[in-house]
């Protein structure tokens, strides 16, 4: 299912060049995004990729958006100009029929996000305010919030919570954020979803985004440089590393080629 069919990200230029959002994409030739059920932003660190998911959730208002603090100490909000200058279309359902919104359970999650929750493990604290975090981002008040947290059944969760999650490590409860949120027919733009997965789970969770996007009608557009994600996921790769933002294979990308060397130059010690 491809529910984004395509971007157009704001071609306007503004005088000054250190003006963010607009200078992550100034002197770059960008032909619009073009989606398929899995496209991946492939960059390396300060590529823009983390930049053009988190613009793109802004323009779907998509839940797990990040609103950055605008230039100029927020007389002028860049950001929301930029985002709002953007512009998209959506694709079509099993019938033909344009799609006219989004499905409800379409989000973006960040490595932050997965970060974050790792971090409610290991301190009491951060938990607290995580699940208090939670309980308005479903609808109460933050008086309510707090109120349930210091009922008996707040309690029980909290305490339930802290026993499950110090069974796991650090991977397993990544794994175990990606098995609450991601649900079937939906769009999900993910943020180095490879974060404190080890190799043989960056490549399972791979194959289980392939088969979301094969038999349970999911898109998604993925920001990653691994090279275990890279060569595992069914995807069409925009190298946001050039300046046209090329498609390419994933064996001709700069960090999986710098993986393919190192173990080629001590290829000897494996034998």
């Amino acid at each position: 299912m491809i529910y984004l069919s395509s971007f157009v990200l704001s071609e306007r230029q503004v005088k000054n060049p250190n003006i963010y959002p607009y200078n992550v994409f100034r002197g770059k030739y960008i032909e619009p995004f073009v989606f398929t059920p899995i496209t991946v932003f492939y960059g390396n660190n300060g590529s823009g990729k983390s930049s053009l998911l988190n613009i793109i959730a802004n323009r779907l208002k998509l839940k797990g958006k990040e609103y950055p603090t605008s230039n100029s100490y927020g007389l002028v909000d860049y950001c929301g100009l930029f985002s709002s200058e953007c512009s998209y279309c959506l694709g079509e359902d099993d019938f033909g029929q344009a799609i006219r919104s989004l499905p409800e359970a379409s989000r973006y999650i960040k490595s932050e996000d997965i970060l974050y929750e790792i971090k409610k493990i290991q301190q009491k604290q951060v938990l607290s305010d995580g699940m208090e975090y939670d309980c308005v981002q479903r609808g109460m008040s933050l008086q309510e919030a707090r109120q349930f947290l210091a009922s008996k059944e707040g309690r029980k969760q909290e305490a339930y919570i802290m026993f499950a999650q110090e069974k796991y490590s650090n991977g397993e409860t990544s794994l175990q954020y990606f098995e609450k949120y991601l649900h079937p027919n939906a769009l999900y733009l993910l943020d180095e979803p490879e974060v404190s997965l080890s190799p043989a789970n960056q490549v399972a969770m791979a194959e289980e985004i392939n088969k979301m996007a094969r038999l349970l009608e999911c898109q998604f557009i993925i920001a990653t440089h691994s090279p275990f994600m890279l060569g595992t996921l069914n995807a069409k790769i925009y190298n946001l590393d050039k300046d046209d933002y090329d498609v390419a294979k994933w064996s001709e990308l700069e960090n999986v080629r710098y993986f393919y060397e190192f173990f080629k130059k001590h290829k000897k010690e494996f034998e």
